[in-house]
């Protein structure tokens, strides 16, 4: 076997796992009406053989939205949808997880229901990002984010409530897993992170306050659905949608504390240098969050099957996660076990249209 680490089995929390090739969390934009239908039936059944597929960010209620023709988890159409998914996922021997989704202040009216504002930890415009809206006349196209409004406090208790009412709905939808989406500068690490959270309320100013909503939401998740069945997902040190932080290291091990002693199934790193470019983790840092959370850990950012098998060899984590690998090759699995050449992806078809680019790149041939 070409990577034995690699492509062993592996129990995360209370999920055993054929492999550790993951499935990252893949924003596509091909649901239209927000509800997965027949080409994501097929899109993801095609991919059954990673260990664990995470879905694409799914949003947790219509003001999570920043960007359409993205999936959500709040009406009973949209659960009927995802059952669907998740029943030829099965069927086809795989594993899934949803991945719940607020976007915060990456967002726009235009987006939002009845024209609201977006809500944020405090009411500071993401400078520099944009969202996906569909304009008037129809088209769709990138949209410069509005400034959001500082959630109250008495808003908060109801936020967390969509979360745990998403988790609800993805246990009967039968997915395994849920992953907290706590990365990327979205809402919850719009929370984390001290240059987006200036509050002075409970949930602001010191790293345990910053950290609260997370741990809150965890709680609420973990209660729907268990413990063992939760993920969460952190980029420390990533700064974009003009997200910028002064403690995200500090912010990283009380986390990692936190939530191991929570007892969640896995951490989900997503790296700096996700595209290829920019700063990269140092083996300190992997060592030390590993000294801080002795559950699974995951990393993911532009992962080869080789460096992934250098990274579980070396103890630093657990599985890694493959993003873009996976749009182009959903047979990675079998390709890694046959050290076969992979397909290349075409950014031009990432997001939005239909099965061009998205079901109909080919697997390995058999015979």
């Amino acid at each position: 076997m070409a990577y034995p680490q690699l492509l062993s089995d592996i129990t995360m929390g209370d999920v055993a796992l054929d492999n550790r090739v993951l499935m990252a969390p893949l924003t596509r934009a091909r649901t239209p009406d927000s509800i997965p239908g027949d080409l994501q039936v097929e899109y993801y059944a095609q991919r059954a053989g990673a260990g664990l597929i995470i879905s694409e960010a799914t949003n947790i209620s219509p003001t999570a939205r920043g960007y359409v023709y993205t999936p959500g988890i709040w009406t009973d159409a949209q659960e009927a949808g995802w059952q669907r998914v998740v029943s030829a996922v099965h069927e086809a021997g795989g594993r899934m997880a949803l991945q719940l989704w607020h976007v915060g202040r990456i967002s726009h009216e235009i987006v939002q229901p009845e024209g609201q504002q977006p809500v944020a930890p405090s009411a500071l415009r993401a400078e520099g990002a944009n969202c996906f809206a569909e304009f008037a006349d129809g088209s769709a196209g990138q949209q410069p984010t509005s400034t959001p409004r500082a959630l109250e406090l008495d808003e908060i208790p109801a936020l967390i409530d969509d979360y745990r009412q998403a988790t609800r709905r993805a246990k009967r939808a039968g997915f395994d897993m849920v992953e907290v989406h706590a990365a990327n500068a979205y809402l919850l690490q719009q929370f984390l992170a001290t240059g987006s959270n200036q509050r002075t309320d409970r949930y602001g100013g010191s790293i345990v306050n910053r950290a609260r909503l997370l741990l809150e939401v965890v709680d609420a998740v973990s209660a729907e659905i268990g413990s063992g069945r939760v993920g969460v997902r952190l980029s420390p040190f990533i700064e974009i949608f003009g997200l910028t932080d002064d403690e995200p290291q500090a912010m990283m091990n009380y986390l990692a504390s936190e939530l191991d002693r929570r007892g969640i199934a896995y951490l989900h790193v997503n790296e700096p240098d996700w595209t290829g470019e920019g700063p990269q983790l140092t083996d300190a840092f992997r060592r030390d969050l590993r000294s801080r959370f002795s559950r699974t850990l995951i990393y993911c950012g532009h992962y080869t099957a080789e460096r992934a098998e250098a990274m579980i060899d070396a103890g630093y984590g657990d599985a890694a996660a493959f993003g873009r690998p996976y749009i182009a090759n959903p047979d990675l699995v079998a390709r890694f076990r046959q050290d076969a050449d992979l397909n290349e992806p075409d950014p031009n078809t990432f997001y939005g249209g239909g099965a061009e680019g998205y079901t109909d790149y080919p697997a390995l041939a058999h015979g």
